[in-house]
């Protein structure tokens, strides 16, 4: 298809060209006609490519089930909605079709949806070489983030990833939970306040977004935004264009670009990018020509020296570590490359570690028994501490809360879904070949409540993750991070801020449901719609 868009604006081209040269001897309602029927010409064109696309689809893909459609042109349009009631009709197809069914947007995108474990780990799990992000879910970003980790292929995607890891290792990692218990205090005693005002029920999202913002702009760039006190146009830029990529997804004539960057929508959408990289473009220049006078921070937890040495270290941020990092023939990231994997660094993780320890504090608020054992636990742990500053080693000590944070993750999973596509027919089970550019939507959330899979899937039960009960369960059943290759690369710092959160909250603090209907919000990440209202009550620390 991309191959017959690109003849066709070649014809275009030419055929504008040829009304240029006859324009001195044509009339000028000869021209407008001869550019009707250039148009119309290359809308048939169009068209007919479409619909050969969608009939050889719809073939192939004849193995799959297909849930009942409208037509056989316009297929399941319209039906995928991001609500409540969306969620609700997986629910449906989980139960209908068990494994997987194949799903058509009008004559445009033919999609196979999955939600089985045994279907999911071969397309999850295949090499990176073949694999591709698709432009329907993820083309979106792309102005935003640019070919980032996130939305590159092939052998760019590779060599980022090859300069990325080292940058999550462990003893990077030891360093940011210093950072997490930082930025959970001041958001706990915003909290403090707030209740000693009489305003004790709050929206979980709101303040815990910000928090992660917090966390995310001290890590990153070592900047000290004061987000969660103040408003900053950086902040806001970032919520903008979050909301801007859900919008236009649902609009199908925003999915072109000629349409969509003329709309006052896309306009607002270039506006907000040029905060968000002008920010970014600054910090990585700043950081680079402070290297290169300064040398190199300190790039792992270093516990030698004495206090005023301490001091008089930095310790490496992630663009520190960005602008060090050497492939194997000795070239790093350029300026722009950096810019773009920071900007997918603040989108990826400010928004899901919000979601998953928005909706652990709610469910724990449903389940008081679980709350007040987490609790115990977390006491246990700090127990003849002078500081209630949590540990990197004290993150293993937390079995139970650890349990109750993946069942979380399972029953309210930040990412719905992800998509891929592969250069080459797929195999799954039973037969099927899911054909090549068809676009492969890897159901996080179906996945997580099969209930051939587990068994009273709406129910929130911690001990599914115990380890005797986890014992012969497919290793794909639970996959709030994906899996495989070109799974989040960041899923150890997200646990580790999790843990952190989760555990110095509920030291502090007792959650119990905000007396308001909760309906689920599947947008970029799982939310809440009207936010997700928990009601505070400050406890005092325990006293030895």
């Amino acid at each position: 298809m991309a191959v017959i868009d690109a003849v066709l604006d070649r014809l275009l081209d030419e055929l504008l060209g040829l009304g240029r040269l006859l324009s001195p001897l044509c009339s000028l309602s000869v021209l407008l006609q001869l550019s009707a029927l250039v148009v119309l010409l290359l809308l048939s064109l169009r068209v007919v490519c479409l619909l050969w696309s969608h009939a050889q689809f719809t073939r192939r893909l004849r193995c799959f089930s297909k849930p009942p459609t409208q037509n056989w042109l316009m297929g399941h349009l319209g039906e995928m909605r991001s609500t409540e009631e969306g969620l609700q009709a997986v629910d449906q197809l989980v139960r209908t079709y068990s494994h997987s069914c194949s799903w058509f947007l009008g004559p445009f995108y033919s999609l196979v949806r999955l939600f089985h474990p045994d279907y999911i780990k071969p397309l999850l799990l295949a090499p990176a070489s073949i694999t591709v992000k698709d432009e329907l879910f993820y083309g979106f970003l792309r102005p935003w983030l640019g070919q980032s980790l996130l939305l590159s292929n092939g052998e760019d995607w590779s060599r980022r990833r090859r300069l990325l890891t080292p940058a999550f290792h462990f003893d990077i990692l030891k360093n940011y939970v210093k950072i997490f218990n930082h930025s959970s205090d001041i958001m706990h005693s915003k909290w403090r306040r707030l209740v000693a005002e009489g305003e004790s029920c709050q929206d979980m999202f709101s303040h815990i977004s910000l928090m992660t913002l917090d966390s995310l702009l001290r890590c990153t760039f070592s900047y000290n935004s004061n987000c969660q006190e103040s408003s900053s146009e950086y902040i806001a830029a970032i919520f903008e264009l979050s909301t801007l990529v859900i919008e236009r997804r649902g609009r199908i004539l925003h999915h072109w670009d000629c349409l969509y960057w003329r709309s006052p929508e896309g306009q607002r959408f270039k506006q907000a990018c040029s905060v968000v990289h002008g920010f970014t473009r600054t910090v990585v220049q700043e950081r680079r020509a402070q290297l290169l006078h300064r040398g190199e921070p300190e790039s792992h937890t270093d516990t030698t020296g004495g206090e005023e040495e301490k001091k008089k270290k930095r310790v490496a941020d992630f663009i520190d570590l960005l602008l060090l990092s050497k492939d194997e023939d000795g070239h790093g990231l350029t300026d722009e490359e950096i810019k773009a994997e920071a900007d997918t660094f603040m989108f990826g993780g400010h928004d899901t570690t919000a979601s998953g320890i928005s909706w652990v504090l709610y469910n724990l608020s449903q389940h008081q028994d679980y709350q007040d054992r987490c609790r115990a636990e977390v006491n246990d742990l700090l127990q003849d501490r002078k500081t209630e500053d949590l540990d990197w080693e004290d993150l293993s000590s937390l079995p139970f809360t650890t349990m109750c944070i993946k069942e979380s993750l399972r029953l309210h999973s930040p990412v719905s879904a992800v998509t891929r596509q592969y250069t080459k027919d797929m195999a799954v089970p039973g037969g099927r070949v899911i054909p090549q550019g068809s676009i492969c939507l890897v159901s996080i959330y179906g996945t997580h409540h099969n209930p051939e899979i587990w068994p009273d899937p709406d129910v929130y039960n911690p001990m599914r993750f115990d380890p005797e009960n986890s014992k012969g369960r497919s290793s794909h059943a639970f996959i709030p991070f994906s899996s495989g290759p070109r799974n989040c690369i960041g899923q150890k710092f997200a646990m580790a801020e999790l843990r952190v959160v989760v555990a110095l909250t509920l030291r502090r603090f007792r959650l119990t449901p905000g007396g308001v209907e909760v309906r689920r919000l599947p947008h970029l990440v799982l939310r809440a719609e009207g936010g997700l209202w928990l009601t505070l009550e400050t406890l005092e620390a325990p006293q030895d």
